[in-house]
């Protein structure tokens, strides 16, 4: 891994590098799939600007969330960082509930992070979260949360590799259609 890997608040000026990505078929979107990428192509050139505004939302502000059976739900503090190395590698969010580290039952964890398949095995990852942890921190979260499908090891090790313990095997939430997961912890 190279030691230039940070993660930063998104930008206009980053934005053609993000665009990219997306039409070179990477995915923002674990659970919506291609659609979650032609939705943020959409957005971007509908109003990159308001796009931009809405990655970054630490009071909550934004309309509620659309799960992804269609059910709505009251939308968190958060925002997204993107993973950068000189150029768009991927995205890192972090969502929150003030005044405490618990989390609603419908949220499947804090933190989530996905890095475009041509940079993948390089550790960015695993970066991008230690580098986001002190956020969560300032933020007076004693631990966050991460889950994992249990057949995603690389993501299990960007977990352990920061301090992650692993907590239970559960089913995810109907409103998302399901199946198990793991959920983990990691102690700040």
């Amino acid at each position: 891994m190279t030691e230039s890997v940070r993660i930063l608040k998104p930008s206009a000026g980053m934005l053609p590098a993000y665009i990219e990505a997306l039409e070179r078929g990477w995915n923002p979107d674990n659970v919506r799939g291609r659609a979650g990428a032609a939705d943020h192509l959409s957005r971007i050139s509908e109003d990159a600007a308001a796009f931009l505004a809405t990655l970054d939302d630490e009071d909550a502000k934004g309309p509620d969330y659309k799960m992804p059976d269609g059910t709505m739900s009251k939308r968190l503090p958060g925002f997204v960082r993107w993973i950068w190395d000189g150029t768009f590698c991927g995205m890192i969010g972090f969502r929150w509930q003030k005044g405490t580290s618990e989390l609603p039952p419908h949220v499947l964890g804090h933190i989530g992070y996905t890095v475009v398949e041509w940079k993948r095995g390089r550790g960015y990852a695993t970066e991008a979260l230690r580098l986001l942890l002190p956020e969560a921190r300032a933020r007076g979260l004693t631990y966050v949360e991460l889950t994992t499908d249990p057949d995603n090891i690389p993501s299990q090790k960007v977990i352990t590799s920061n301090g992650g313990k692993l907590l239970r095997r559960e089913q995810k939430p109907a409103a998302y259609g399901g199946g198990d997961t793991i959920r983990w912890r990691i102690d700040l």
